[in-house]
C-alpha cells in the first residue's frame, strides 16, 4: 500500500491525513504558478518545499488532482501568493482570494472533488460573470441588448459566440428579457437538469435541488431535459412548469406574483405561512423558522423585500404569531403566547 493511504479498523482504505497549514502552503504555492510568470528560484524554492516532507508532496497531489478538473484560476489571485508566510495569507489579496484560499485548503485537507467545490456558493460566485449575494438583486444588461435580473444569492456565466447566446444558471433564480437577434441565434438557459430555450420572450428560470422552475410571462419557452430520452416541451405565456434530468412535468397558470422579486417585492395570494417563511429567507441572512403548529396559516399582500424585519412584524400585526430570537440571526416565528 502506498503512503497515501493507511487501512482503518474495517481494513477499508483511508486517505493519509494532510495538515491545514500544509494545505494552505500548497494552495498558496499552486495559485502563485498559475500566472505562468515565477521565475527560476521560486520554482526552485517550490520544488524544495514539496521535497522537504512527505506531507507537502501529498498536499501538492491533492491540490492538483482537484486543479485538474476546474477551469483555470483568474491570474489576479496569484498575485501576492508567493509573498504569504506559511501560517497566513497575503493580506493585500484580498476577500475573494481568501475565500478561494479557505476553500481549496478544505478540499486539500479532506481530500475531496473539484465537484464538490463546484457546488459552493464562493466558488459559483468566483468564476461568475454576475452574481447576487444574500438580499441582493442586480440586473445585467446583456450583449445581445436583452436584460437579465438575478435574484438573490444567484449566480450566472455568459457564452455568447457564433452558434449561440448562452446563460449557464449555476445556482439560485433569474428573469429573462431577450432581444431579436440580427445573427438568428438560440437564445439558451443552461442549468443542472437541462436547458431552457427562449422562443421571443421574457422569462423566470430557478434552479431548486433537483428540478429547475420556470414561469413565462411573455413568448414561449422550451423545456429540454438533460436526458438524452428526455422529452422537450414548451410553455406559452402565462404557463409555469418545472423538469428534471429526467423529464417535464405538467403545466399550470402561472403565479400572478411570479417574478415580483425583480421589483423588490414578495407578492403572495392565500400562500402557506411555512411556504411564505421559507421564500423570506432567501432575502436574510441566517436561520427563519416556522413552528408546525402555524404551517397552515395563509398570508396574502405585497411584502417589501429591502426589510425583512418590517416583514416579519407585519406578519405579528396580521396573524396570532410571535417571533422568538435565539439570536440576530436565527429568528422562529411561532403561537403567540395567550396573555396572564
Amino acid at each position: 500500500m502506498d503512503e497515501e493511504a493507511s487501512l482503518a479498523l474495517d481494513g477499508t482504505a483511508v486517505a493519509a491525513s494532510v495538515a491545514p497549514a500544509v494545505a494552505r502552503r500548497a494552495v498558496q504555492w499552486w495559485l502563485a504558478l498559475q500566472g505562468g510568470d515565477a521565475t527560476a528560484a521560486q520554482l526552485q524554492a517550490w520544488q524544495r518545499w514539496r521535497a522537504e516532507e512527505a506531507e507537502h508532496e501529498r498536499a501538492w497531489q491533492r491540490i492538483e488532482a482537484v486543479s485538474g478538473q476546474l477551469a483555470g484560476i483568474p491570474p489576479p489571485l496569484a498575485s501576492a501568493a508567493l509573498a504569504a508566510p506559511a501560517g497566513a495569507l497575503a493580506a493585500p489579496a484580498g476577500a475573494q482570494r481568501r475565500r478561494a484560499v479557505r476553500l481549496l485548503t478544505a478540499l486539500v485537507v479532506a481530500g475531496g472533488s473539484a465537484a464538490m467545490l463546484r457546488q459552493t456558493p464562493a466558488w459559483q460566485s468566483w468564476n461568475a460573470d454576475a452574481s447576487t449575494a444574500t438580499g441582493e438583486r442586480r440586473t445585467v444588461r446583456l450583449p445581445d441588448g436583452g436584460t437579465l435580473v438575478l435574484n438573490t444569492d444567484s449566480a450566472i456565466q455568459l457564452r455568447y459566440d457564433a452558434s449561440e447566446r448562452a446563460v449557464q444558471l449555476l445556482r439560485g433564480e433569474v428573469l429573462l428579457q431577450t432581444a431579436p437577434d440580427a445573427q438568428q441565434r438560440p437564445f439558451r438557459v443552461y442549468t443542472a437538469d437541462g436547458t431552457a430555450r427562449a422562443l421571443g420572450t421574457r422569462f423566470i428560470v430557478r434552479q431548486h435541488a433537483g428540478f429547475v422552475q420556470v414561469g413565462v410571462q411573455e413568448g414561449a419557452v422550451e423545456l429540454r431535459p438533460a436526458a438524452a430520452d428526455g422529452q422537450p416541451r414548451v410553455l406559452r405565456a402565462g404557463e409555469e412548469g418545472s423538469f428534471t434530468r429526467d423529464g417535464v412535468g405538467a403545466a399550470h397558470a402561472l403565479d400572478a406574483g411570479a417574478g415580483a422579486w425583480a421589483d423588490g417585492m414578495l407578492v403572495a395570494a392565500h400562500m402557506r405561512l411555512d411556504d411564505f417563511l421559507l421564500e423570506l429567507s432567501r432575502h436574510r441572512r441566517g436561520h427563519l423558522g416556522c413552528d408546525p403548529a402555524l404551517a397552515h396559516m395563509l398570508v396574502s399582500g405585497a411584502y417589501p423585500l429591502a426589510d425583512t424585519d418590517r416583514v416579519l412584524l407585519a406578519l405579528v400585526e396580521a396573524l396570532p404569531v410571535e417571533l422568538h430570537y435565539l439570536t440576530r440571526y436565527w429568528v422562529t416565528v411561532r403561537p403567540r403566547a395567550a396573555k396572564k
